[in-house]
């Protein structure tokens, strides 16, 4: 076999009916199409994998690399540049073998779930201070523009010693950046150009002034082998995590809070029984039909997935959220359920390119959930289900706003 055989081309993100609902295609495409051929918003054709276990496989394998620069590499967004995946911010880091596996070991010392839970804290407080903002200004509030977008910059902006006023900035650069279709190519390369300079200058102030942050760190820290990070690698991290410490959790809080609340039942479970923050979650995380774009892959060899042939030069998508939707893995895949457990979802990937933040995720995402519950436990969905908004266009999933009242 080859991808899509007999199979009519999708064009990939593809869209869904609802804001938090799945494209009805999933289901097909596991069931009939397992590797189905995909044409991206660049108009490149890609091969995409829905199943759990074809995901989770290639997950782990590193013939599926991260070298979406080759001539032959499929194009992601329609800009020249290829989007934020092809972007020279993504290629400044080592993308695989013993050069990536060396950089996360330096940065994951950040990570830990011990150092993580030792900032709960502070995250907490922070999001009780929203809160109370929140409640000055009164309701209707959009709880993303409120809690879910601010908590998550001022915590990573905290963790890498730069000032959270700035935050407006890297809105910016993050949504020209992560856009699909928005923006022209020199709209692009300006918001590369600027956050480079601006990280570049954070770090060189970094040099003189070092403080109790990340990136202070880094500059002196080297490896058993007695390696330092260049500058230029100290500068694709701090946008690397710029980028993706704030835009992902912040358009997962309100995810999460959507689809507790578009089922109101789910919220008052939590109310009553608070042990199930952990697993409720894990379950959101799995849950999530609208986390974006997924993760491209390109393979330099013949490979087969599925039964399927894949030529050398193929770009794979792997769609997580499909995989995580999986019937042959997760009972009721459908239904949103509190207390599962086990629960081996794949929203933070697996393998050596497993999300380096999801302790960080996870610790904001029980913060928040935890704070709501306590200070707004009346909490409910301002809007009919059917009337929130998806963010279109852009490689990270979301809703454009969440309007709540108490």
């Amino acid at each position: 076999m080859t991808p899509g055989d007999g199979e009519q081309l999708l064009s990939y993100p593809i869209p869904s009916d609802t804001a938090l609902g799945p494209p009805a295609e999933w289901a097909r495409l596991r069931q009939r199409c397992p590797v189905a051929k995909v044409a991206l918003p660049s108009g490149d054709e890609a091969a995409l994998l829905t199943r759990y276990a074809d995901v989770k496989q290639v997950l782990s394998d590193p013939g599926f690399t991260r070298l979406l620069n080759a001539d032959d590499a499929a194009r992601v967004s329609d800009s020249e540049s290829g989007g934020v995946f092809n972007s020279s911010m993504a290629q400044s880091l080592p993308q695989g073998g013993e050069g990536h596996q060396r950089w996360r070991r330096m940065v994951a010392k950040w990570f830990t779930a011990k150092r993580m839970n030792a900032l709960r804290p502070g995250i907490e407080a922070m999001a009780e201070r929203l809160i109370d903002d929140m409640l000055v200004h009164g309701h209707p509030a959009d709880l993303k523009a409120h809690l879910a977008f601010p908590l998550p910059v001022w915590v990573i902006c905290d963790l890498l010693g730069v000032p959270d006023s700035d935050r407006d900035r890297f809105a910016h650069w993050s949504d020209t950046l992560l856009n699909l279709t928005r923006y022209r190519q020199d709209e692009v390369d300006t918001a590369q150009a600027e956050f480079a300079d601006y990280m570049a200058a954070h770090v060189a102030a970094k040099r003189t002034g070092p403080g109790e942050d990340l990136l202070s760190e880094l500059i002196t820290a080297t490896d058993p082998g007695g390696h330092r990070m260049s500058d230029a690698e100290l500068v694709a991290t701090g946008q690397a995590l710029l980028v993706a410490g704030h835009e992902t959790t912040a358009n997962m809080i309100g995810k999460m809070m959507a689809m507790l609340l578009a089922d109101r039942s789910h919220w008052e479970r939590l109310l009553a029984d608070r042990s199930l923050v952990r697993t409720a979650v894990e379950e959101a995380l799995r849950f999530d039909a609208n986390p974006g774009f997924g993760m491209p892959r390109y393979i330099g060899e013949d490979t087969e997935v599925a039964d399927t042939a894949l030529p050398r030069g193929t770009t794979v998508v792997r769609s997580m959220a499909a995989a995580n939707r999986d019937e042959t893995t997760f009972e009721g895949a459908g239904e949103l359920t509190l207390d599962r457990s086990p629960n081996p979802h794949l929203a933070f990937g697996a393998g050596a390119h497993s999300c380096l933040g999801q302790a960080l995720a996870r610790t904001e995402l029980q913060a928040v959930l935890e704070v709501l519950l306590r200070r707004l436990p009346t909490l409910e969905l301002a809007v009919r289900v059917a009337e929130l908004r998806r963010l279109e266009g852009v490689a990270v999933g979301g809703l454009c706003d969440l309007p709540v009242r108490w």
